[in-house]
């Protein structure tokens, strides 16, 4: 039997590239989001300069080209302006990406740092997300049991919180190297954890 602690499966800071104004904040600590979900959205003055910038572009390629088809320019200068179309599109595609921000997973929103109308500043994530389905644990094990243990045992889980429950997990990873202060080894230990019962911070007892 060892004692570890609940941790989230993945846990993600959402933040900008560069700094920026706030100007949406569309969701709170405690929410769910599903990947992909919108969470806060930043000023968005840039993007729509950039935006022009690309339709201005789009329409003088598209003139060129067909100078070009008539023989009327000459295939550097079509080169050249397609170049440009396409930086300007990257431009808008990396401006898009981080003026509407999104979860890149499903979980919880654990941790807000801003308000809207607040200058992201880049000292802090607007926002991190933690996914509880599943979970993991990291159980320090003695070296002694290193060649007893597979990836693929079963962990019977009981927590301290919710002392009624028992859970079920499964070892997924076992670390290649020996701790030679403790002379333990890890293992990862996934729990689906369907219900969200476990949480993050969670004192558990695994029998491996």
């Amino acid at each position: 039997v060892y004692s570890s602690i609940v941790e989230a499966y993945a846990k993600n800071n959402i933040a900008p590239q560069t700094a920026g104004r706030i100007s949406k904040i569309l969701v709170d600590i405690g929410d769910f989001v599903k990947k992909g979900q919108v969470v806060a959205e930043m000023d968005q003055t840039q993007l729509a300069q950039v935006e022009l910038q690309l339709k201005n572009n789009e329409t003088e390629l598209n003139r060129l080209r067909g100078l070009y088809e008539v023989g009327g320019l000459s295939k550097s200068d079509l080169d050249a302006i397609e170049l440009q179309y396409n930086v300007t599109k990257t431009q808008v595609e990396n401006l898009l990406e981080n003026t509407v921000l999104r979860s890149p997973i499903n979980g919880v929103v654990t941790a807000r740092n801003y308000d809207v109308g607040d200058m992201c500043s880049m000292s802090a994530p607007i926002f991190t997300v933690e996914q509880i389905i599943p979970v993991k644990l990291l159980v320090g094990i003695s070296e002694s049991d290193y060649s007893k243990v597979k990836k693929g045992d079963s962990v019977e889980i009981k927590a301290d919180a919710v002392p009624d429950k028992t859970f079920y997990g499964k070892i997924n990873r076992i670390y290649p190297t020996i701790d030679p202060a403790t002379r333990t080894f890890t293992v990862e230990v996934v729990v689906q954890n369907n219900y969200r019962t476990l949480r993050p911070g969670m004192f558990v007892r695994a029998t491996v």
